[in-house]
């Protein structure tokens, strides 16, 4: 095992990896902009090391800057988290080039899975159904347009390097092609630097489900059962839930056991999530996450297991310490994200001070935040707070708890997602599990 490790990281990751740090008697070295001097994960670490402004971009997001943090703190590994570098296969590359481990799937499959037609082609290969749709970039608008026609509307434009929907233009008729297939080709230069673009059906009606994987150097990879993420606002997720509901067994199994095998088949090493849609009884490959996920605290509150200890085990060469046989999910699990955003002006983000921070507590239930009270909300980064994690035998009882969880947290000095995660709870279509990734768009 490792003995230091530098998180390149911040908010409630960061502390989460500081934690499994901790468990793992590996000394935890953190990293901060100037809006982070004083945040709870370098309060917590056992040293911290200033990396610049608080922009990302010369923060955050300088490797450079992170790799001469790692030298100048004489650490062995460095974990990205999730966000920033997690997933720059440039980033990995110049870590596996140092004399630094890396903690994270290795960068050649990084790259290979961040291009979206050449994942979809890895995962054919292993027999893992994908979306009807290109395999390779379509060379301008009316290659996009005969595959609509030839397929029917509407369809998905894609951005080649895209994710978390940026990139991705949903085209209802053929007047609409030219217009869409320009704007996914101009958001994929400027967020991904990748202006190739594909086509694949959309799915109007779809839910949107993730498995857990983990693979390690030795040939063993084994999946952790599946996550529901269909509750969405613009393809950016705001709760999510296991097991998934609606599932019969035959399909949980198939779907789980095809995430397994892509992985594997793949020289996957290390987290990951393999992402399906899944619509009318079949479920299809969408994209490999290849770094830890904001929700896999469900995974760990369902199955007991460590996933970012895991990743330090894998990473220092260790065999996973599980078996498929050992994975044995039990009861239900759903984590609200809360974040400082007013939910009744289109989820607008809203930075500031946390005037009061008392987060719920008691049986079944788990808080992960990178923020005490008195703490501020940067206009910087990511909105989040906390994530709000829930369990219960059943997701009746999850569901009943997390109603109890949300009317005894406690935040005052800006907007909240609570308002809508307790209007969520309280749905009938939520409820009866009825709801689709379009359902939030179409209720705000």
């Amino acid at each position: 095992m490792f003995e230091r490790v530098l998180i390149a990281n911040r908010g409630e990751i960061a502390v989460r990896v500081i934690q499994a740090c901790y468990d793992a008697d590996v000394t935890p070295v953190a990293v901060y902009s100037d809006t982070d001097e004083t945040a709870k994960h370098v309060r917590l670490a056992a040293e911290a090391h200033h990396i610049g402004a608080s922009v990302a971009r010369e923060s955050y997001l300088d490797r450079e800057v992170i790799i001469g943090a790692a030298r100048e703190t004489g650490v062995d590994a460095i974990h990205p988290g999730y966000g920033f570098l997690a997933e720059n296969a440039a980033f990995a590359a110049a870590v596996e080039d140092s004399e630094f481990a890396w903690i994270g799937p290795p960068s050649d499959v990084m790259s290979d899975f961040g291009e979206k037609t050449r994942a979809r082609t890895l995962m054919q290969r292993a027999d893992v159904p994908i979306v009807p749709g290109t395999t390779d970039p379509v060379a301008d608008a009316e290659e996009a347009r005969e595959f609509g026609e030839e397929h029917g509307y509407p369809i998905a434009i894609k951005a080649e390097g895209g994710g978390g929907g940026r990139g991705m233009k949903v085209v209802g008729d053929p007047e609409e092609v030219d217009a869409a297939f320009e704007a996914a080709r101009r958001e994929g230069k400027e967020y991904f630097d990748n202006p190739n673009v594909y086509v694949e059906r959309y799915l109007d009606d779809a839910r949107h489900i993730e498995v857990q994987v983990i693979a390690d150097t030795h040939g063993n990879a084994i999946h952790l059962g599946e996550r529901d993420c269909t509750l969405q606002r613009r393809q950016q997720k705001l709760l999510e839930e296991t097991p998934a509901p609606g599932l019969d067994d035959e399909e949980r199994t198939d779907l789980c056991e095809a995430a397994r095998r892509g992985i594997a088949e793949n020289d996957y090493v290390n987290a990951g999530t393999v992402e399906f849609l899944y619509q009318d009884g079949d479920f299809y490959f969408l994209e490999v996450n290849a770094r830890i996920q904001v929700e896999h605290t469900i995974t760990e509150a369902v199955t007991g297991i460590d996933l970012v200890g895991c990743q330090l085990r894998v990473a220092a060469g260790e065999k996973l310490p599980y078996a498929q046989a050992d994975v044995d999910p039990r009861g239900a699990a759903i984590e609200f994200r809360i974040n400082a955003e007013n939910p009744e002006e289109s989820f607008a983000p809203m930075p500031g001070t946390l005037e009061t921070y008392r987060p719920p507590r008691g049986f079944g239930v788990r808080v992960d935040d990178g923020v005490d009270q008195g703490d501020a909300i940067s206009p910087y980064y990511d909105s989040m707070i906390a994530k709000f994690v829930v369990t219960g035998a059943d997701r009746e009882e999850a569901i009943q708890r997390g109603q109890r969880v949300l009317r005894e947290a406690e935040i005052e000095g800006l907007p909240t997602t609570i308002p809508f995660h307790r209007e969520m709870l309280a749905d009938e279509g939520f409820r009866a599990n009825e709801h689709t990734t379009t359902y939030v768009d179409e209720l705000f």
